[in-house]
């Protein structure tokens, strides 16, 4: 299995990637696919058979295992306190802050329009309801939705 490393960026096996993508210093695995208007960030990983669907935003510290799905307009957030200064009102640079990483596990699928809250774990084989706001984490084999996300029902799923 070769990798190739373009601009700082991992790509694995057959990776697609469509139009208006902004990639740096991420990886993405074999036979993965990411959707027009996405933005992965620095050290964000992205696991082997994974569909990214358009206008998503996964940032630093989001790490996406294999087999998982990713609906349009999804957001990660990484930083528990966001700030744009300094008390003394300087602007904050790398140094300021701290990224907090996210976990989505093996064959977990998060519906569009999804916001996932920093510092949790989406469990394996878990799903997400579209519009839901995930504030913590969310069990494997559960489904999740609304705002905040709260458990509808717990399931075994025999299949990806």
């Amino acid at each position: 299995m070769e990798k190739k490393n373009i601009n700082n960026v991992k790509l694995g096996k057959d990776v697609k990637i469509f139009d208006f993508v902004n990639l740096y210093g991420c990886s993405i695995d074999d036979y993965s696919k990411v959707g027009t208007f996405v933005e992965i960030q620095k050290n964000a990983s992205i696991g082997k058979n994974c569909k990214i669907s358009t206008h998503t935003f996964i940032c630093e510290g989001v790490h996406i295992e294999d087999n998982v799905f990713i609906g349009h307009n999804v957001t990660f957030i990484n930083d528990k306190y966001p700030r744009s200064t300094n008390v003394d009102g300087s602007m904050q640079t790398d140094s300021d802050w701290k990224v907090v990483e996210t976990w989505v596990k093996k064959g977990a699928s998060i519906g569009s329009s999804s916001t996932i809250l920093c510092g949790l774990t989406v469990g394996e084989n878990a799903i997400v309801g579209a519009g839901s706001v995930v504030t913590r984490d969310v069990p494997p084999n559960t489904i999740v939705a609304g705002v905040p996300a709260k458990p509808l029902k717990k399931k075994v799923f025999t299949e990806n």
